[in-house]
């Protein structure tokens, strides 16, 4: 009965996170359809170990309460058992979180990508700039940014949207030399990174690829109109000029921003953004 009670309760849990909206916090919604078989499998199995669990008590009553079973020991079942019931507990008593500016600071950015994971591109969290190209072949990768860069780069400005925020940056900095002197307009929240000049900070998103697996933080390093004090997850919306900027801790030059205008803006409702085909 218990195992009956587990698998409801993941197929409650899985329908929680997607009525609540917070499924996006985990998944690319691009994939919504892979969390709702989960959802309905585990409805299903659960109703199948329902029927086992009644069926066994009937055989009860047949034999006279004898049954002989193959049971794992106590200590056995409490540990399996507790392994699967401490994510439904986190899950709905814990709070989820957004991340923000301090898992940047607590962590840092790299460039082009931590490859702390190894070669599998599904684990590896990235930072500054999305890298997709582990997901295609060389030669299909090439094509893709080709026919992305040929949507974006005709725009003037080019407006950088939630749902193509993660191509862009891409497209950026795979072909910067191409957008130098583009306009550009997009949104992010402010990090001031301690080896930057006063008035340079970096604008970012949180964004994900596929999963929170291969999720990071993502944007540009701009340079302010004047020298002012912004604080971390500050959120603005800015326009200005394209530009590249030498960046010591990585000992090249990275796509920078020049802003001409901003205006401080409200946390949006969904912080994170994704990777659209």
């Amino acid at each position: 009965m218990f195992r009956a009670i587990l698998l409801f309760g993941f197929g409650f849990y899985l329908m929680f996170l997607h009525i609540s909206g917070n499924i996006s916090k985990y998944i690319n919604m691009k994939y919504s359809y892979l969390s709702f078989s989960a959802m309905f499998a585990a409805f299903l199995l659960a109703l199948i170990q329902l029927i086992i669990v009644f069926r066994d008590e009937d055989l009860k009553h047949e034999h006279g309460g004898h049954v002989h079973s193959l049971e794992n020991t106590i200590w056995k079942k409490f540990f399996v058992y507790g392994l699967l019931v401490y994510p439904l507990i986190a899950g709905f008593c814990f709070p989820i979180a957004s991340l923000d500016s301090k898992l940047v600071s607590a962590k840092g950015f790299h460039f082009p990508k931590n490859n702390a994971a190894g070669d599998d591109p599904y684990a590896q969290n990235q930072f500054l700039r999305p890298d997709t190209s582990g997901y295609f072949g060389k030669s299909d990768y090439a094509k893709m940014m080709e026919k992305e860069k040929a949507e974006i780069i005709k725009q003037d400005p080019m407006i950088v949207t939630d749902a193509n925020y993660l191509m862009t940056m891409e497209i950026l900095y795979n072909y910067p030399g191409e957008f130098i002197g583009k306009h550009i307009k997009f949104t992010g929240f402010v990090y001031n990174d301690p080896v930057e000049k006063s008035n340079h900070l970096f604008l970012f998103r949180f964004g994900i690829i596929h999963c929170v697996a291969d999720s990071g933080v993502f944007g540009m390093l701009a340079k302010m109109p004047e020298k002012i004090k912004l604080a971390n997850d500050t959120w603005l919306s800015v326009s200005g000029v394209i530009s590249q900027e030498y960046y010591a801790p990585f000992k090249m030059n990275i796509p920078a921003l020049t802003i001409k205008q901003y205006t401080k803006v409200s946390k949006p409702k969904d912080v994170y953004v994704y990777r659209k085909y």
